[in-house]
């Protein structure tokens, strides 16, 4: 091939190459009761996101990204600060088990995948172990460049996309919920209903989303050297599967929080939304305790009630969502209670909703 072919095919490849974000999100009411058919009011976090590009190509390939898979060390001292910091995986297991799983899924619906190979490639800005949902991230974006690329999204309903997600991550041994997954998908500020009728009945959720306009001023506080957000759901969910009624009654209230707070958010009533948000936090705090829950989450969470901001986890631990209630004063001194703690404050921006209006007209309602 000549020089100038090369560069045509370049071209060529270049403007059929496919590239989609997704966003970090924030479990605002109700987890972790997502995972004990509950309720939760999620929504997609602005400041970070994951990024998963397709290319066409002769042959499959996915992409190690150059620094989430790294395979090259300075010296042995590095291979251990690596993994001590960053841990084992990066994000190639994550793209290839999205792809299984779609395949499967695509063939047992009579979906036809008729199109060549491609690349896979990731990127990601999402702060690893902050419990913002970053693995979720990488697999949303690269499952949208799957249905854009064999052109099926009409065909996988949107309250499906979530399931999909979820199914990849199981396929790797993580332990999670649908309601960051929901989110990812639907971006925007998303109510979810996951009780027990409704999942066994439809396979997933009602999902419904809401106006983003409808939050106040958040802010997002995390920590550079987290704990594993992994860890989290242990103990409880065993006492909750083995019918503990302590657990399954801080449950159901932890589920009635984000119902009351769909409420609070229609009318703005943000005194409210204080009550709630501590609320959450305390449920939790009592059902798994100060010992999974870890030191430097707790940390997190006292520095922002030392100031009488409302604050609770945004998933499993490693950051918190705050909100000061008393307006840019509060907010200053919240600046300064994070500085002195070492912790990172940000002010938290909110993606809209990523729905088409087509999307959003076939969404189940009641």
């Amino acid at each position: 091939m000549t020089i100038g072919g090369e560069k045509d095919k370049e071209k060529e490849t270049e403007a059929m190459t496919i590239e989609h974000k997704a966003y970090a999100r924030v479990g605002f009411l109700g987890n972790p009761s997502d995972v004990y058919f509950g309720r939760a009011i999620s929504f997609s976090l602005a400041n970070f996101w994951a990024s998963v590009q397709l290319r066409p190509s002769d042959h499959f390939v996915i992409q190690p990204h150059p620094t989430h898979d790294l395979v090259s060390f300075r010296s042995i001292h590095h291979l251990v600060h690596r993994l001590s910091t960053e841990g084992y995986y990066g994000g190639v297991r994550l793209l290839m088990a999205i792809c299984k799983v779609f395949y499967k899924h695509c063939r047992e619906e009579n979906i036809e995948l008729n199109k060549g190979n491609f690349t896979l490639s990731y990127d990601t800005n999402i702060p690893r172990q902050t419990g913002l949902s970053g693995s979720s991230a990488i697999v949303c974006a690269a499952l949208n460049c799957l249905l854009d690329f064999y052109n099926v999204r009409h065909l996988i309903k949107v309250e499906i996309r979530p399931n999909l997600i979820l199914s990849a991550e199981k396929e790797l041994g993580i332990v999670a919920g649908l309601q960051d997954r929901v989110v990812q998908v639907y971006g925007g500020l998303v109510y979810m209903d996951f009780s027990r009728e409704n999942m066994d009945k439809l396979g997933h959720g009602i999902y419904k989303p809401m106006d983003v306009n409808l939050l106040p001023p958040l802010f997002l506080i995390y920590a550079e050297n987290p704990s594993d957000s992994g860890k989290v759901h242990s103990t409880v969910r065993q006492r909750w599967l083995d019918g503990d009624k302590s657990i399954i009654s801080s449950m159901n209230e932890v589920a009635g929080l984000a119902e009351k707070g769909k409420m609070v958010l229609l009318e703005k009533n943000y005194k409210e939304l204080v009550n709630l948000m501590n609320r959450n936090f305390d449920l939790r705090r009592q059902m798994f305790g100060d010992e999974a829950l870890g030191a430097l989450n707790i940390k997190m969470v006292e520095v922002a009630r030392s100031v009488g901001a409302a604050v609770k986890f945004t998933g499993s631990g490693g950051a918190v969502v705050a909100f000061c209630p008393d307006g840019p004063t509060q907010v200053g001194r919240l600046e300064s209670a994070c500085k002195k703690a070492g912790f990172t404050l940000q002010k938290i921006s909110v993606v809209p909703s990523f729905l088409s209006e087509e999307e959003s007209k076939s969404l189940i309602t009641y």
